[in-house]
């Protein structure tokens, strides 16, 4: 049994609770990674909501907002509200989100050694494919 089944089996008894296919769901979805890519690109890993949306293209409003609470109920983001007017608040990372940087470096860094043969596979993957 490996890392990944074992993790399953201890929760098996929790019908649908796999920690490692829940997490890997919400950090490997469409958004997440983007706004922990974006806080961890920011000046003292901090953004306000304005800065997220521009940082993140193409994530809308609704979406940032539901990404935004998944991860803080998660401790990967901590969220600020200053007591200011107008009303200032600011996302940061955690350190619980200052360790899954290491790996998330490791990926970024396999994307990019590999990007040039996985372009090349496509097209070639695509031509041999191709329905015209």
């Amino acid at each position: 049994m490996n890392a990944f089944s074992e993790a399953c089996e201890s929760h098996s008894n929790e019908p649908g609770s796999c920690p490692t296919q829940e997490l890997l769901s919400r950090l490997g979805d469409k958004w997440s990674m983007l706004v922990i890519l974006a806080l961890a690109r920011a000046d003292h890993n901090r953004l306000r909501f304005s800065e997220l949306i521009r940082n993140v293209s193409g994530i809308s409003q609704r979406m940032l907002t539901s990404t935004l609470r998944y991860l803080e109920r998660d401790g990967i983001i901590s969220r600020q509200q200053f007591a200011e007017i107008p009303p200032r608040v600011e996302y940061s990372l955690t350190k619980r989100a200052a360790d899954l940087l290491t790996p998330v470096k490791a990926l970024l860094d396999w994307v990019e050694a590999n990007w040039p043969g996985i372009k090349t596979t496509r097209a070639n993957y695509d031509r041999a494919n191709s329905t015209d």
